[in-house]
C-alpha cells in the first residue's frame, strides 16, 4: 500500500504528539522555574548567535527582521499581525522536522527558524507570537493553537498548529496560519477544530476560556524553547 504524503505544513498522521491533555509532555529534571517568556531582545547577543549558528546568510533576514520590528512599531494593529504573518510565510520554507533537524519533533526559536528559513507549523506559529509580543502585543491575547485539520473534503485530519489573536479571553480568535495567507477569524476556518492552546502564561483545553495549566511545566517543548531563546539573546 502506497502512503500519500501529507499536504504542505500539515504534521504526518503518524505523530500522535498532543491530541489531548492526556499527551501533554511532563518536564521534568531541567531545574527551571516556571517563568513567562518576555518579548524584550538584545539584538547584539542575536547578531552574535546567528553569525556563530547560521553565518551571513542568517545575519541577513535577522536583519530584516529587525527592519520590520523598527518599522511596524506604533503601526496599527492589522497592519502589524498582517505584515508578521506575511513575513514569516514568505521566507521561511515548510520542511518536516526530521528534514531540517532529523528529529521526529523539534520546536525551533525564532532565530532557528530564519536560519535555516525552513520550519514547519510550530516554528512559524512560535517566530509569529515572539514577534507580535516585541512590537508590543500583550501576551494574553496571542495564543499557539494546537488543532486537528481536514483535508479538502475528506474525514481525514492532521496535527497542526496555528497563531491565534484573542482581543479579550473569550474572544474567537483571529488565525494566523502558514497554509492559508489570509487572517480569518477562527468561525471561518471550519475546517480546524481546535484541542488545545497555549502561551508563555496558560494552557487551555479546546476552545476553553479557563486556564488549565502551567505550560512551562506541562510543556517539555515549550520549555527547551523557552531555554534556547534566552541563552540566544531573546531574554
Amino acid at each position: 500500500m502506497t502512503h500519500r504524503p501529507a499536504p504542505h505544513g500539515f504534521k504526518p498522521g503518524r505523530r500522535r504528539f498532543l491530541f489531548g491533555l492526556g499527551g501533554l509532555l511532563l518536564a521534568t529534571g531541567l531545574g527551571l522555574s516556571p517563568t513567562a517568556l518576555e518579548a524584550r531582545i538584545n539584538r547584539g547577543r542575536l547578531r552574535e548567535s546567528m553569525q556563530r549558528l547560521y553565518g551571513s546568510s542568517g545575519l541577513a533576514i535577522l536583519e530584516e527582521w529587525f527592519a520590520l520590528l523598527d518599522r511596524l512599531q506604533g503601526s496599527d494593529l492589522d497592519t502589524q499581525l498582517r505584515e508578521v504573518n506575511d513575513f514569516f510565510n514568505r521566507r521561511v520554507r515548510w520542511l518536516e522536522d526530521t528534514q531540517i533537524w532529523g528529529a521526529e519533533d523539534y520546536w525551533a526559536t525564532p532565530l532557528e527558524t530564519m536560519g535555516k528559513r525552513q520550519g514547519d507549523c510550530e516554528d512559524y506559529s512560535i517566530a509569529k507570537y515572539v514577534t507580535l509580543k516585541e512590537l508590543g502585543i500583550p501576551g494574553a491575547k496571542l495564543r499557539m493553537i494546537y488543532v486537528r485539520a481536514r483535508i479538502g473534503r475528506s474525514q481525514i485530519s492532521q496535527a497542526h498548529m496555528v497563531l491565534g489573536y484573542y482581543e479579550t479571553p473569550s474572544a474567537v480568535p483571529l488565525v494566523l496560519d502558514n497554509l492559508v495567507p489570509s487572517i480569518t477569524p477562527a468561525t471561518q476556518r471550519t475546517d480546524l477544530d481546535p484541542v488545545f492552546s497555549f502561551n508563555s502564561e496558560g494552557l487551555w483545553a479546546g476552545s476553553s476560556s479557563q486556564s488549565r495549566a502551567d505550560p512551562v511545566a506541562r510543556l517539555s517543548r515549550w520549555r527547551s524553547v523557552i531555554e534556547r531563546m534566552q541563552q540566544q539573546g531573546f531574554i
